[in-house]
């Protein structure tokens, strides 16, 4: 069986890439179609694959300004000829579903979300331009509306990562779905020396290291954009006076270091896999404040034992088995979550058995039956 993969830019190892990984492993012999790449940036799996780029890959410099070209995107995903194909796999959070079909070729699509900027969280990305720009980006995306309900035609099955996305699916595209929650790497996500002795890492990081007691400061991971809501734990954490620990880097990186008043609060930036298994190990609780389509984060440091500060909507009232919600995102909110996590006791061993059915071989499992009995049906 022919098969063509389709994710719409692999310019990094987030989660969406990490599903895309799991597809190679499973067509290891499928082409790749993405609208712009940077191979150093991906897996073994994914830079084995043959690649081809849409014309905005040889744009100069097009993954720093990206995001702006948003409205040339459909164009692009056009473009890309898939020559020949009886699977095509397209794992879309943007434009991806939309790429043309080879006639007789069967489409599932692995939808991370119907377009957060289209359907329904428009104003935390766009609030903070002017006026005028915000009037020339919703013009523009009206038209990507229309054209993503009509790029759906060519879809024959969603699948959807959690039944969130799934009720998603079901509102703004009118289509069921089946619902295959992403792969989390438990296997390496998994309680480390950091659970109870100090974080070495984190001395060559900040001024304020980790102590010798072991899981004496909060956690937070996430791209630094609008939606993940990173502000509301630099708030919350400026009042509580406790240490938190910030990894990830974004757009908003400048402004989050200007809300930080306080000592104990450290920014990180981005680091590797063993280093962050070792941040979630000694963490007392990970803090997380976005509404989130599913969310791999939660999922990753629950695995190492460490319990979970959650906003209570979306995918991490699938995913968070051990921690606390808080029902707003406001600072206060997180502040009261933050003190009622302190009340309740944690077992490291109980919280990373709690999660355990979100593993890598259950998503290809799963994966693999799913293209199969659709394959049967047609």
């Amino acid at each position: 069986m022919k098969v063509a993969l389709v994710h719409d830019w692999t310019i990094h190892m987030r989660g969406g890439e990490k599903v895309l990984d799991a597809f190679a492993e499973i067509f290891p012999d499928a082409t790749l179609y993405t609208l712009f790449s940077d191979k150093k940036k991906l897996s073994s799996n994914l830079r084995r694959l043959t690649i081809k780029n849409s014309f905005l890959h040889y744009l100069p410099g097009v993954r720093r300004y990206y995001r702006w070209l948003l409205p040339l995107m459909p164009l692009a995903i056009r473009s890309l000829k898939i020559e020949e194909a009886d699977l095509v796999l397209s794992s879309s959070h943007c434009v991806a579903k939309g790429i043309r079909k080879p006639a007789g070729a069967c489409h599932i699509c692995y939808c991370h979300t119907p377009a957060r900027y289209l359907w329904g969280f428009g104003d935390t990305y766009f609030k903070r331009y002017l006026l005028p720009v915000r009037w020339l980006i919703a013009f523009c995306l009206g038209f990507l509306r229309k054209w993503d309900l009509a790029s759906n035609a060519e879809v024959d099955l969603f699948i959807a990562n959690s039944e969130y996305v799934r009720e998603r699916i079901r509102k703004f595209y009118q289509r069921d779905a089946v619902v295959v929650n992403p792969p989390a790497d438990i296997d390496f996500y998994r309680p480390t020396a950091a659970s109870s002795d100090a974080t070495p890492c984190v001395e060559t990081r900040c001024q304020h290291p980790v102590s010798g007691e072991g899981r004496d400061y909060y956690l937070a991971v996430s791209h630094f954009v609008p939606y993940k809501r990173l502000d509301l734990a630099i708030e919350a954490f400026n009042t509580l006076g406790k240490k938190l620990l910030i990894v990830g880097s974004g757009p908003l990186a400048a402004r989050y270091q200007e809300l930080r008043k306080s000592e104990h609060i450290h920014f990180l930036g981005a680091v590797g896999d063993e280093e962050l298994r070792t941040l979630y190990s000694g963490a007392k609780a990970l803090v997380f404040t976005a509404e989130e389509d599913f969310g791999i984060v939660p999922v990753e440091a629950q695995a190492c034992g460490t319990p979970v500060i959650a906003y209570a909507k979306g995918g991490s009232l699938e995913t968070v088995k051990s921690g606390v919600f808080f029902e707003h995102q406001t600072p206060e909110a997180v502040v009261d979550a933050v003190r009622r996590f302190e009340t309740e006791p944690c077992d490291p061993a109980r919280v990373r058995e709690r999660i355990e059915s979100f593993g890598r071989t259950c998503f290809l499992d799963k994966i693999r039956e799913t293209v199969r009995a659709h394959l049967a049906k047609t």
